[in-house]
């Protein structure tokens, strides 16, 4: 080997060492926590899911999104002091873009068992009650009523819905599907004779298309909470701190004024339409 041989090979090794110890240096190095990514970066990224009001809607022409979980981000984002960065994702797959972090906190998720095991959720931002899309002519006033063997309630399979009638009937038929489209199409067409849905999903439907049937709150009010996802991490400083958001916010009144104000311009549901015995 030659002297300029020699020399290569040395700048060479000493190369692959740098760059090991670099690559080393930086697998050793603590991933930032969501609280430490968002004081370094200044900006909250949250998802959204296009085509979903009242919770979300994007604006096809300027790209601009709104909505019920929208104005909840903003209102976050202003008191962190940063910008709002929305990415789009699904239903499906936002908490997986909780768990690779890809998102700092996804608002408008229920806190079921099988979600809590991978990530964790914040204090309720506010009760949505669960009501029930009935076919014309089908009526009921209690929950109750409806574990009959007569009675068919069509609902979108692993849904906080299934889960619900799975728990509080044994009589009663109930028919699965993937889409909760599909469940809402089954009685419209009379396969079945109630959906359930909360009431911010119930509403809207049946105002966009009062011929499917007819709104029911069934006694007692049994209601559901709409929660925010976060990343499951050991410090819960970003936790603490949105849990602590939400509560001041919630005592102020301010979540009500939200909700009902994108039922109305999102949906064209007035404060009146909602039935005066549900609360957010």
């Amino acid at each position: 080997m030659t002297l300029k041989q020699r020399r290569h090979f040395t700048m060479a090794v000493a190369a692959l060492a740098a760059s090991c110890f670099a690559g080393a240096a930086l697998a050793q190095a603590p991933d930032q926590t969501t609280w430490e990514r968002i004081n370094s970066t200044k900006t909250l990224r949250v998802g959204a899911v296009a085509g979903a009001p009242p919770n979300y809607q994007k604006n096809l022409v300027t790209g601009e999104w709104s909505g019920i979980m929208v104005d909840l981000a903003k209102d976050l984002a202003a008191r962190l002091g940063v910008k709002l960065v929305v990415t789009e994702t699904t239903w499906g797959n936002s908490v997986l873009d909780l768990q690779t972090n890809k998102l700092d906190i996804f608002f408008g998720l229920n806190p079921t068992p099988q979600r809590r095991e991978v990530i964790d959720f914040t204090v309720p931002l506010y009760q949505n009650a669960f009501t029930l899309i009935a076919k014309k002519g089908f009526e009921a006033k209690t929950w109750d009523e409806l574990n009959k063997p007569e009675v068919t309630i069509a609902v979108d399979v692993g849904s906080s819905y299934d889960n619900l009638v799975t728990a509080m009937y044994d009589k009663a038929k109930i028919l699965r599907f993937e889409k909760s489209n599909d469940a809402t199409m089954a009685v419209q067409t009379g396969r079945a004779d109630v959906q359930p849905l909360v009431v911010t999903v119930s509403a809207g439907i049946l105002k966009k298309n009062p011929n499917i049937g007819h709104l029911i709150v069934p006694e007692p009010v049994k209601g559901t909470t709409t929660n925010a996802g976060l990343r499951k991490e050991a410090d819960k400083t970003w936790q603490a701190y949105v849990d602590k958001w939400i509560t001041e916010l919630r005592a102020a009144d301010k979540v009500n004024p939200i909700v009902l104000s994108n039922l109305d311009k999102l949906m064209g549901i007035k404060p009146a339409e909602i039935p005066v015995i549900v609360k957010f």
